[in-house]
């Protein structure tokens, strides 16, 4: 695996090189993800079908996943792993019930009365990353402040693989969330399913949730006139400012669980010496060596 590079006091001017974001095809991709925005808009599930044989190179018979599917992936999920969600689930729902806001209410004058109080989305549509990298820790980081804010439906869409199966931990976690539905899809037409509504998957009120370039890009075209959308998370990048007083494996792990992500992830070290430098890239390799996404973090570094 390649190594990150070092730039010692770099000049100004390659400042924006050495910064600039990952925007290589980005011209196709809002086309490609326009036609397939407008395709499942007017052709519901069919066009969802044809959309994941031409992409992924199968044809799905449904999308929905089973009450009786979602169950057997608890069987999949280790101890040790359904013990730490169940603790991360206990210390999110805390955070998130302290920022529940108060209702407030004001007579401002005899006979008026002003009221403000918060009313949750009706319906929230989670698109959770999967495939190489199923991201089961978003399911709670989505899921448990729908449910808290008091949505009253929360539905899910992530990839699957060619057998139509989604990773077991992510199944896990949406049943441990209270999550009411699941759909095995993902890519830009999951967006566009959640954004408009097929004849099985319902039109959602408001898309939440990070993924690849098509997915951003999808949010963002929907997001402008069709859907409420969160933000336009991905493609990742963190920037880490390390002092003296750091410690090169910190700082290395930070740069690798954004660099996990994907090939277009961006992961850099500002630090003060080359010393330290040297030191947080001997430790990316000797992490990233333990780690199953290694091909992904050597082509983002």
């Amino acid at each position: 695996m390649e190594m990150p590079k070092i730039y010692v006091n770099p000049p100004r001017s390659e400042w924006p090189a050495l910064t600039a974001r990952c925007t290589r095809q980005e011209e196709e991709i809002g086309e490609r993800v326009a036609a397939i925005l407008a395709e499942v808009r007017t052709g519901g599930d069919a066009a969802l079908r044809r959309i994941v044989r031409r992409i992924e190179g199968y044809l799905p018979e449904t999308f929905e996943v089973t009450r009786e599917r979602r169950a057997e992936a608890a069987k999949a999920v280790s101890p040790q792993l359904k013990a730490a969600l169940e603790q991360a689930k206990a210390n999110i729902e805390a955070f998130h019930r302290a920022q529940l806001p108060a209702q407030v209410e004001v007579e401002t004058m005899p006979g008026v009365r002003c009221v403000q109080r918060a009313v949750a989305i009706g319906r929230a549509g989670l698109y959770i990353p999967g495939g190489k990298a199923p991201l089961f820790s978003t399911v709670l980081m989505l899921a448990l402040p729908a449910r808290i804010a008091g949505c009253r439906e929360v539905i899910l869409c992530t990839p699957c693989g060619r057998d139509g199966r989604i990773a077991p931990e992510i199944l896990y976690a949406a049943d441990l969330c209270g999550v009411d539905r699941v759909f095995a899809l993902g890519g830009a037409q999951a967006v566009a399913a959640m954004a408009y509504g097929t004849e099985s998957i319902p039109r959602v009120d408001k898309i939440f949730g990070p993924g690849n370039r098509y997915v951003t890009k999808a949010k963002q075209l929907a997001g402008a006139a069709d859907v409420a959308v969160d933000l336009p998370a991905g493609p990742s990048e963190v920037l880490v400012l390390a002092d003296e007083d750091a410690r090169p494996e910190f700082a290395a792990a930070d740069l690798l669980s954004q660099a996990e992500h994907g090939d277009d992830s961006q992961a850099v070290l500002v630090c003060r010496s080359e010393e330290f430098a040297r030191r947080a890239i001997a430790s990316v390799g000797e992490q990233a060596a333990r780690l199953s996404r290694r091909e992904a973090i050597g082509n983002s570094l």
